[in-house]
């Protein structure tokens, strides 16, 4: 099988401080990566490289044998903050609202069935005529994981879209996600500073440190004791 993202000695820097140094990365077809490291070691950078936001100074993405020069429906983002839905349209509008712009030729009938759809996997069938306002931190994220699920994309970039929640609702969301995965087959690429959170999730860790991969572990046994590996990999 052939990856579906390749990351090739890519190297990005702003102005003289270099931030990403000689990534290289294959990421399989259904495979959800977690990045690892400390504020500022280039978690998020990565993660805006591969979506296409920003050009690498050397090196190149694949997606499917292309290269990546520019955003697409192909790679969709869901980011840690909560003002990322329209606050003047209910959880269904906000669903709906990127699907009309991409898939121009669905009749209504179609659409409608496709927000529920989503809106259902995500567990909120009975909020979509809720507003943001009326909405949980938690079930905001799960209104802007409907939404990038409903495009289909190849891959789901998701930018620490739990960190800003309370210890009981990020272990309720990563167990969804984790759900999601299993029915959707979705690509996840998913930043995340907290080491546990990733042993949870990932079926292999990337840690990055000072821009550069330190190592990638194989978490499919969800082995706890390689946190101990992982805390002192990312150690001063």
């Amino acid at each position: 099988m052939k990856p579906l993202i390749r990351i090739k000695n890519i190297w990005k820097s702003y102005g003289d401080k270099q931030i990403l140094k000689e990534i290289n990365l294959d990421i399989m077809p259904g495979q959800l990566i977690c990045i690892v490291g400390a504020s500022g070691c280039g978690k998020t950078t990565l993660l805006n490289l591969v979506g296409g936001f920003l050009k690498a100074d050397q090196g190149q993405i694949d997606l499917q044998g292309q290269k990546i020069n520019k955003p697409s429906s192909q790679c969709i983002m869901v980011f840690q903050e909560f003002d990322q839905l329209f606050a003047w349209k209910t959880v269904r509008k906000n669903v709906e609202f990127p699907l009309k712009k991409i898939r121009k030729n669905c009749s209504p009938k179609e659409l409608r069935e496709c927000v529920s759809h989503y809106l259902k996997l995500v567990k909120l069938s009975d909020y979509e005529n809720y507003y943001p306002a009326q909405l949980s931190g938690g079930m905001k994220q799960r209104t802007a994981l409907a939404r990038a699920l409903a495009l289909t994309p190849k891959v789901l970039l998701m930018d620490e879209p739990f960190g800003s929640l309370d210890a009981q609702t990020k272990n309720e969301l990563q167990e969804s996600l984790l759900e999601i995965r299993e029915k959707t087959q979705t690509t996840i690429l998913f930043v995340t500073h907290d080491i546990r959170e990733a042993m949870v999730l990932a079926d292999r860790i990337v840690v990055l440190k000072s821009g550069r991969i330190m190592e990638i572990i194989d978490n499919q046994s969800k082995d706890r004791s390689l946190e101990n590996k992982i805390t002192s990999l990312l150690s001063p």
